[in-house]
Order: C-alpha cells, then structure tokens, then sequence
C-alpha cells in the first residue's frame, strides 16, 4: 500500500492511499480520516459510500464529515466508485463503467474481469484496512449518497451483523424499476432473470434492517423521478423498519445538501457505535 498524502485534519489524519487490488485487478485508491483518538488505540468505522461520477475524493472535500467525525472520535473511510485504468472497460455515458461500479460484482463481459465493487468494498477494503489501521472492525456503520446510498443500503441488510447503524442521501433504493439501475443491471449483470438482490426496496420486504436508519432526500432534488424514494417508504412502513426517512423542504441533489446535513449523520451514527 502506498501513501498518496497524510494531512493534519481537526486534530485528526486525513490520508489517501493506493494498493492493487485482487478483487478488481487494478490499483484502487481510498481516503481514510483518523481522529486524534486513534493514536490511543482503536477507534470505530463510517464508511461513505460516493455516487455516480464520483471518486473517493469528491465526499471527502466536500461532505464536511471530518469535523463531526473528530468531535465524535470516530474514523472514516471513503473508497473509489469504480476500478480505473486505460486497460479497464467503460462507456460514453456518466452512468455506466468508470466512475458508475454500482457496488455490485459484474459477471457480463466486458465488465467481469474488473468490476467487482462488491468483493472490493464489502470484504477486501475492510479486510485491508483493518490490518493496517488502529480501526475497531467490531464497530462499523455505513452511509452514501445517491448511488452510494444504494450501497450502503444494500450493503447493511445483506451483511446482517456487520453495521451498527445505516443511513443515506438521497438514495437509489429501488434500482430494478429505475434508470439508474436497469441500464446499469443489464449491462453488468446481462438477463434480469440473472440479476442479484442489490436493490433495496427488494432487501427491506425480504430482510430488513437489524438496527437504526435515516434518510435524508431534498424535496427538489433534480433526480428524484430515478430514486425510489416512495417505493422504499411504503416498504419500510410494511417491515415496521426501526428508522427514519426525512424529506428536507428546497434541498438538491448536491454535495450543498449533503454538507447541510452531515451533523446530524455523524451523530446519529456515533450514537450507535459507542453504544
């Protein structure tokens, strides 16, 4: 693993670091803030989950989160959307191939061979960075947004035990009815009879969530007509969901929204992890 920078970060590291993958067959690179406490010892885990076009630097200049993150003791972590390279396949649009991983392990051609944002983020990166780091893995919660927000939505009820807490901004969560989800299944994943269960309105009728969620999604947020957000409601009214999906009155889709409202996920994350 090679360090890209290490900044001094309230208190806190703020780094950026590079290892070559075996999940995606490429270099990958990861943003990783620490706060003053892990020099003491261990301390527990968020993870950021970014959306499309993004990469791990987008949330971790522009989200706000290391401020509240130190004040709570708490790491976080922020890995890339995507593999990259001039070896690795991708296509004219925004929202497929680089930059659109889907947090899903494709098995379609010309996709399979490097993206396999699954393995890479749910068993890989944690396994990486909890060698390497002073990093409770016993304590971990996830959030992201949009495309992210699918992910760590899907990430939380499918890995049952391994998040203490959830949380989203303005999440993809129902991705099998939506057009940020069907292009992107088809291509990866081919036939939908072959489709995984990475969607998480799906999840939430068949698994639920053993723990807290919020969700924060702006009531004037340009793609609203691509996330789900009423799908995902019905469903966790009909699950009896222990959580909390808060329509934010003249909010967007962007990281303005995101940084409004990233206080209040710190905390309500934190407030799970020490628990």
């Amino acid at each position: 693993m090679e360090t890209q920078s290490e900044n001094t970060c309230f208190g806190g590291v703020q780094g950026v670091y590079k290892h070559r993958s075996t999940a995606t067959g490429t270099d990958m690179t990861f943003a990783l803030f620490l706060p003053a406490e892990a020099k003491d010892g261990p301390v527990p885990l968020l993870w950021f989950l970014s959306g499309l076009t993004c990469t791990h630097e987008n949330a971790m200049t522009k989200a706000c989160a290391q401020a509240w993150a130190a004040e709570q003791g708490i790491a976080l972590c922020f890995p890339d959307t995507s593999p990259r390279g001039n070896d690795v396949p991708n296509d004219e649009a925004y929202d497929l191939g680089q930059g659109a991983g889907f947090y899903i392990d494709a098995t379609q051609a010309p996709w399979s061979d490097h993206f396999r944002m699954w393995t890479y983020v749910a068993e890989e990166l944690p396994a990486l960075i909890g060698e390497t780091f002073p990093l409770d893995m016993d304590r971990q919660s996830i959030t992201g947004h949009s495309m992210g927000g699918h992910g760590a939505l899907t990430m939380a009820m499918a890995l049952p035990g391994r998040f203490r807490s959830v949380s989203a901004f303005a999440p993809i969560c129902n991705p099998t009815v939506s057009d940020w989800g069907r292009k992107q299944f088809a291509a990866y994943w081919g036939d939908e009879a072959n489709w995984g269960p990475h969607d998480a309105t799906v999840l939430m009728g068949s698994e639920g969530f053993d723990g807290p969620m919020l969700i924060d999604t702006g009531t004037h947020d340009q793609f609203w007509d691509l996330l789900g957000t009423e799908a995902f409601a019905a469903a966790m009214v009909a699950a009896k969901q222990d959580g909390e999906l808060r329509l934010q009155k003249g909010y967007d889709h962007s990281y303005f929204f995101i940084a409004t409202f990233m206080e209040d996920h710190v905390n309500f994350h934190a407030e799970a992890l020490w628990r």
